[in-house]
């Protein structure tokens, strides 16, 4: 019996999903979906292809490339490969897709030599990955170098420590029940806005953002890469204005998608100091996700964390009360918020670690 040589192509962005040439776009799709059930369960842990075009086909703030894997006709395994555009950033973040059926045949191994020779090529000196985890106990369980939180070992794992990454850090992901009482939460809510006082309020949105706060929101999402816990991950500070939350919620809507915002305003100096987002595609019934979740460093220890994170789910309620779930990561380190999940009711289902190479 012969095996077809094995070939790599780069992915083709279509213009639309029904074009001729979507075909593997939409694999791609598809593929992402199977890696996470393969790997935790949890398929709808990624986006679908109609969901992750809108970011491929604008490369203004983060350009993605993809490498596809085939035997004869047969997909095998792709591997995409994500670069920051600010003028400083030194990392290259690859993820690999390579089914169960086909792992351990030397696929995972050519795209992952593929994508670290994209990196070189453009000039990055790290190289970032991430794996997923099952909540279990194993026969050798990592560690990683912040010292918070271990995942079991994984073919994957052991692929990329071979390579020479670093476990640098372990993510939680928790998952949230919204056809749960909201009793608690209303009472989480009203207690948190009791101790915040009347130096702050809520503002609520949906995207895409009003004229008015987009210069607010901008100033608070660029503190997400430089305020949230990422041990010794090197990610690059952000450069956001208001052209940017346009762009980025242009990308985010563009496949019939709802986010809802829920933020804080520090009254007497009329800035968002916090903030928190759901997300969910054009199936209502589906996972909800949580995106970005942040309280700014000077504005912490007044419960803004449990403010917006509970107006959220609430008003989530009312906006979708077809969703059944929110999902959510957070670094294991970052205790403040996962206090406040653990007190609202999420439950931890899958984890990520979060490996470094530098080149």
């Amino acid at each position: 019996m012969t095996t077809a040589a094995l070939t790599i192509t780069p992915l083709i962005v279509p213009a639309t999903l029904d074009e001729a040439n979507a075909a593997d776009f939409r694999a791609y799709g598809a593929l992402n979906r199977q890696i996470c059930d393969e790997q935790v369960g949890l398929p709808e842990l990624a986006p679908d292809a109609a969901q992750m075009l809108p970011d491929w086909q604008d490369d203004s703030d983060s350009l993605d490339l993809g490498f596809v894997a085939r035997e004869g006709d047969e997909i095998v395994g792709m591997v995409t490969v994500s670069f920051a555009q600010e003028s400083d950033a030194n990392a290259a973040e690859i993820d690999l897709l390579v089914p169960a059926a086909h792992w351990g045949r030397g696929i995972e191994e050519a795209l992952l030599d593929r994508a670290e020779a994209e990196g070189r090529t453009r000039g990055r000196s790290v190289l970032q990955m991430w794996t997923l985890h099952r909540p279990e106990e194993g026969e050798r369980m990592l560690m990683p170098r912040t010292g918070w939180g271990r995942i079991p070992a994984t073919a994957e794992s052991d692929l990329v420590a071979s390579y020479g990454y670093t476990l640098e850090q372990v993510e939680r992901n928790s998952e949230f029940d919204l056809r749960r009482d909201t009793e608690p939460l209303r009472d989480a809510l009203r207690a948190a806005l009791d101790a915040a006082g009347p130096d702050y309020r809520i503002v609520e949105w949906l995207l895409p953002t009003p004229p008015e706060l987009r210069d607010g929101y901008a100033a608070v999402l660029a503190r997400l890469s430089t305020d949230a816990p990422s041990g010794d991950m090197d990610f690059v500070a952000e450069v956001w204005d208001a052209d940017r939350v346009i762009r980025r919620d242009a990308r985010l809507t563009g496949a019939g998608q709802t986010v809802s915002v829920v933020a804080v305003e520090h009254v007497p100096s009329a800035t968002l100091v916090a903030y928190n987002e759901l997300l969910i595609g054009a199936d209502r019934s589906g996972t909800t996700h949580q995106f970005g979740t942040l309280v700014s460093k000077n504005h912490r220890g007044h419960r803004l964390g449990t403010i917006v994170k509970c107006a959220n789910l609430l008003r989530w309620r009312e906006l979708v009360p077809e969703s059944p779930v929110v999902s959510t990561y957070n670094a294991e380190e970052n205790r403040p918020m996962l206090d406040i999940n653990e007190a609202i009711g999420f439950v931890p289902v899958s984890y990520a670690g979060a490996w470094q190479k530098k080149i």
